[in-house]
């Protein structure tokens, strides 16, 4: 699998085969330890990563009203790994005060997924770099 351009298929085939793994307490690397416990606590994805040929296949679209799920985990992966490095200089602060506050941190993430999502969406749409200064903002903005 590419590092850090993957296809949309190894992405997909990486959940999937973490999945099965997990579920056949097979020994799991780092990363899929940590995919592992982010897929647990998605149970609305579980019948899906169990099938990968319909994985594989399926399109999720905004118009039809439907959130990617692989899309959705691998933002987990990526903020997971954002609050470890502190990276944007920052976040881990914003993580732990809105994961303290809402006794979540899963519930966290969903908002700092948010913020994630509004300045990687407006740096495709204006054809640029994704902004660390305005996701920072927005970051703090949550607090």
């Amino acid at each position: 699998m590419a590092l850090f351009n993957p296809s949309r298929e190894e992405v997909r085939r990486f959940f999937c085969d973490t999945w099965q793994k997990k579920q056949a307490n097979t020994i799991l690397t780092p990363l899929e330890t940590l995919a592992g416990q982010w897929m647990e606590q998605h149970p609305e994805h579980h019948a899906l990563l169990s099938d990968s040929d319909t994985a594989l296949s399926q399109d999720y679209t905004p118009e039809r009203g439907e959130t990617n799920p692989f899309l959705h985990l691998s933002m987990h992966l990526s903020i997971s790994e954002q609050i470890s490095i502190d990276q944007p200089p920052g976040i881990r602060h914003v993580a732990s005060v809105i994961a303290k506050r809402l006794d979540s941190e899963h519930e966290a993430q969903h908002r700092i997924m948010e913020c994630l999502g509004q300045v990687l969406w407006e740096s495709q749409r204006d054809g640029g770099q994704l902004s660390p200064e305005k996701y920072l903002l927005a970051l703090k903005q949550l607090i």
